[in-house]
């Protein structure tokens, strides 16, 4: 169900209430997210600088051809850990992005504690095999990644013969690597993350993972940097430090992410609770002049980026466009607004309600960079409870009630048409990777997976009204078992802030591409390019500060340095 701007711009109240769920859980407005102060990378970025953590490289063991592995410590104010990382000589037909990949340009794990010689000979045999491999508990994280070969080979061959590369190279692509699978959380004997809940360093969701991919971005530059020397010797060159910032780790993400968003919907309800709390904190400030410049900045530097994203994807190219546009015409009107005799955020925000939901986005994460401290006040809340339950004593009418109210987009769902359960999702046999096929047509139905929520809970309605309004909901689900997981589920999202993703995943129209982008934006993830409507490649830690320069700052939509500044740092 697609909320109106008019409904959106209603939900945005002054007595700092949040928006409504039917607004922010769309699908659409899901895909059109974009990273935020309280993302995981700058939340990561943030609590290096805070807690003054060190890196160094720790074993550099690369043939002059650049094969081998490096090893990098991670020094915490209470831990440490060690990144490692190998590179093999592949072949271009071997190098793939999907998940039937056999073979990598880099593979890596992040380890807690030392790396002894026993355990870098285990790790050896089992982290270049990935998902074949048998990895020890105290891997944190195991991924790999494959070059950028343009960017690759140009940096290699413009730094060795003395030169820079050309900057538009490097925007084309944006990084030097890209990975194609970041595990943790216990796949392949990892550690689990029940491992990590009271460590002080990674109790948060997903953060060893980012940290072993920022990691990877600094192992990225000193690769191309050592190779350059052992081309060029006396002749080489480092690269100009505002394109080291510049350039970020690719990402290439498919299929197999959407389900997560479907998997764990406390998760997904406490991510977007927190961040409409924290926006919604904010825009109750009393209006602060003084900030509009700061605000006109940032979304200056908004426009820069959109227009500098290169993507493959029309429509995301059409919607990069207008939203430049519309943020142009926004900005006209925010010092229109602020001139007001009683101005608040809340009629600054109003003036984008009209204007397409990726450049509504854009201004929110922008304002949000506003109110630093405030922002950063929640970026501890992201974690959360995952237990699905009933409330005892519940009566059939009080579920039915709870439906009515939180779970219109299902029940007014027409699920005996055709469009409306065209998809089933199901595992491939291969590779146990989520796939999707056309009901009916395509093999693999028989082992449909049950994202169907929609449906789901649509069934569950249709029973209720079959049953006595006064009957207690445990007899209910005594007589009707095969609900027990869908009402559970129901009532517990159902009674939560922003609750479940409202979006019928069988439709025939609907857009996986939606669930992607929601949950790589909570990552931090920049730079959306769609390569199909199955799969998408972004930039992580683009814009980021390197690790000489570790700092609490702002580096929410990264722009390529101008000319001027690249002129200046060369002298």
């Amino acid at each position: 169900m697609m909320v109106s701007n008019m409904d959106a711009h209603r939900s945005l109240k002054s007595d700092n209430t949040l928006r409504q769920p039917e607004v922010v859980m769309a699908p659409e407005r899901l895909g059109a997210m974009h990273q935020n102060r309280i993302s995981f990378v700058r939340y990561f970025i943030r609590q290096m600088a805070q807690k003054n953590w060190q890196v160094s490289q720790h074993d550099w063991q690369l043939s002059p051809e650049g094969y081998g592995h490096a090893i990098y410590r991670l020094e915490t104010q209470e831990n440490q850990y060690h990144l490692v990382v190998f590179c093999d000589e592949i072949s271009d037909e071997e190098r793939n992005d999907r998940v039937i990949a056999e073979k990598w340009d880099v593979t890596l794990a992040l380890v807690d504690g030392e790396v002894s010689p026993q355990l870098l000979v285990q790790l050896q045999a089992n982290v270049p095999l990935q998902e074949a491999g048998r990895n020890p508990n105290r891997a944190l994280v195991l991924a790999r990644a494959n070059k950028s070969v343009r960017v690759f080979e140009h940096l290699v061959s413009s730094l060795s013969q003395g030169q820079q590369p050309d900057p538009q190279q490097l925007a084309n692509v944006g990084y030097i690597l890209r990975t194609t699978a970041v595990y943790g959380n216990g796949k392949f004997g990892i550690a689990d993350f029940k491992l990590l809940e009271d460590n002080p360093d990674f109790h948060q969701s997903f953060s060893a993972q980012m940290c072993a991919v920022y990691l990877l971005r600094e192992f990225s530059l000193d690769w191309v940097d050592y190779l350059a020397k052992q081309r060029g010797g006396e002749n080489a060159v480092s690269l100009h430090r505002s394109l080291q910032r510049y350039l970020g780790v690719g990402n290439a993400t498919g299929l197999g992410m959407a389900p997560y968003l479907i998997n764990h919907p406390c998760i997904v309800d406490q991510w977007m609770t927190t961040r409409e709390e924290a926006l919604a904190e904010i825009l109750s400030q009393p209006f602060d002049a003084t900030k509009v410049d700061a605000l006109s900045q940032l979304l200056e530097q908004a426009k820069t980026h959109l227009s500098q994203v290169v993507t493959i994807d029309d429509h995301q190219r059409g919607l990069n466009k207008q939203a430049v546009e519309e943020l142009v015409a926004f900005c006209s009107t925010v010092a229109t607004v602020s001139a007001d005799v009683t101005p608040d955020w809340y009629s600054v925000i109003a003036q984008s309600q009209s204007m397409s939901l990726e450049t509504q986005e854009i201004v929110l994460s922008c304002v949000m960079e506003l109110y630093p401290d405030i922002a950063d006040s929640y970026q501890e809340k992201m974690n959360c409870d995952e237990t699905l339950s009933l409330t005892s004593g519940k009566k059939v009418s009080d579920f039915m009630q709870l439906l009515e109210s939180r779970y219109r987009w299902a029940i007014d769902t027409d699920f005996q048409r055709p469009e409306n359960n065209y998809w089933f999702w199901y595992r491939s046999q291969d590779k146990e990777e989520p796939r999707l096929g056309v009901r009916g047509v395509e093999a693999g139905e028989e082992r449909e997976l049950p994202l169907d929520i929609g449906r789901q809970v649509y069934r569950l309605y249709s029973a209720l009204l079959k049953a006595e309004a006064e009957q207690t909901l445990a007899e209910f689900l005594l007589l009707n078992p095969e609900y027990r997981g869908i009402a559970k589920r129901a009532w517990t999202l159902g009674n939560k802030v922003m609750g479940d993703i409202q979006m019928n995943v069988l439709h025939k129209g609907s857009l996986p591409m939606h669930l992607l982008r929601c949950k790589l934006a909570v990552f931090g993830a920049t730079k959306f390019d769609p390569r199909s409507d199955r799969w998408v490649q972004v930039t992580f830690f683009q814009g980021a500060p390197l690790l000489d320069e570790i700092h609490d700052g702002e580096w929410l939509f990264p722009i390529l340095p101008s000319a001027q500044e690249l002129a200046g740092e060369a002298k």
